[in-house]
């Protein structure tokens, strides 16, 4: 197997992973050894969508390798160990449905009317001629208050939320280092103490929102325990709030390099886009999944425990599954990205990325026709995650 060194932490990399993708795939092929990682990796659309699909390989590592977590990360793995992001079924398929009985596409539909106030809000306190950071400003609230208020989490508290979803996604981060495990830790055992409390208090105030409904969700007689229903609400916020941040700004910097971006965002052209757009610069690079049982593929031979990284920007640009891939054309054939991943673990919250997307986006264009890149972007180096550190714009 072709053996790619490349780490992820070189800032050429940090700011376009992209040509170092297709020199590895074709060097190697769709599965190469990623030395920095040590593990195999699938770099093209057929093989990390058929490993996404394939239930020999799975999220959640055998028991038997299984060890208990190291002391300073106690909280953090105890809402891990309950995360539908983590676990194979039976386990996942009785946990997402009843997520699924509560977040609703009915629901998420009826969203809409407010994200675009919020939009509009937002983009009303934007500051006039000077430069600002869009992220902040925009790309971070919508997320963070929608997925606040979705859950009937006080809004007042979206600094809270940010704060500790930050701190808890610096797990998965390339430079991860010991100060920051400390700092997710603490934020994972605030953030339980803080979902903890509001839970207990919807049991005896009910209202209409998420945390509601998954306190009601039943099936089978079975209902979500408390440690469940906490680790749905982290993953909600967490994902909700890091991969649509991301979306949401790279696709600002690559519509601002259009020549007209609002030609791209008409009603009947918007979806399209966006799907394009997340396909193109998706906000999450990269998922590993275990073998499950012994399998060769593409030559490699998978033992049980195995681990292997599946590379969804590398797969988005594949020539052999898009013609001219590293272009924006919102008109090519659609053909299913690995943006929100596949199979079993398809993005819960698709949905509402691609809502909130979608209104995000066309109101800011609408509303900011001028808008205009102050200083060249920078992407922060934070792989898995593919995300800016900061877009400078002015109107």
């Amino acid at each position: 197997m072709y053996r790619w060194q490349q780490s992820p932490t070189d800032p050429a990399f940090v700011q376009d992973p992209y040509p170092a993708y297709a020199r590895a795939r074709r060097d190697g092929g769709p599965l190469v050894w990623w030395q920095d990682y040590d593990m195999p990796c699938a770099l093209s659309h057929g093989a990390v969508n058929m490993i996404l699909r394939d239930r020999r390989f799975g999220r959640e590592i055998p028991a038997e390798l299984a060890s208990p977590p190291p002391a300073h990360l106690v909280a953090f793995h105890a809402v891990e160990d309950h995360s539908m992001l983590e676990l194979e079924p039976p386990r996942h398929k009785r946990l997402r449905g009843l997520v699924l009985r509560a977040f609703t596409s009915g629901r998420i539909a009826g969203l809409a009317p407010d994200i675009a106030a919020l939009a509009h809000r937002l983009i009303d306190a934007f500051p006039q001629g000077d430069a600002f950071d869009l992220l902040p400003a925009y790309a971070q609230a919508i997320p963070v208050i929608t997925i606040a208020r979705l859950l009937g989490v006080p809004e007042d508290r979206a600094p809270d939320l940010l704060a500790w979803s930050n701190a808890m996604v610096g797990m998965y981060q390339a430079r991860r280092t010991r100060a920051m495990e400390d700092a997710a830790d603490s934020a994972a055992a605030a953030f339980t103490a803080f979902l903890s409390d509001h839970i207990a208090g919807r049991r005896n105030r009910p209202a209409d929102d998420l945390i509601t409904h998954l306190i009601a969700a039943e099936q089978d007689g079975a209902r979500l325990s408390i440690p469940e229903m906490i680790s749905t609400c982290v993953l909600l916020l967490n994902a909700g709030h890091e991969a649509t941040v991301h979306a949401i700004g790279n696709a600002t910097r690559l519509l601002l390099a259009q020549p007209d971006p609002r030609a791209h965002l008409a009603p009947d052209r918007i979806a399209a886009t966006v799907e394009e757009l997340l396909r193109l610069d998706p906000p999450l690079h990269m998922f590993a999944r275990y073998a499950y049982e012994d399998v060769t593929l593409h030559g490699h031979a998978f033992r049980r425990g195995d681990r292997v990284g599946l590379l969804l920007g590398a797969a988005n640009r594949d020539p052999s599954a898009w013609q001219d891939p590293d272009r924006f054309d919102p008109a090519r054939p659609v053909k299913p990205h690995m943006g929100f991943g596949a199979g079993l673990h398809f993005c819960l919250g698709a949905p509402l990325a691609r809502l909130e997307m979608q209104i995000a986006l066309t109101t800011l264009f609408d509303r900011c026709p001028n808008l205009r890149l102050a200083t060249a972007p920078r992407f922060a180096d934070s792989y898995h995650f593919h995300g800016l550190s900061a877009l400078m714009v002015s109107i």
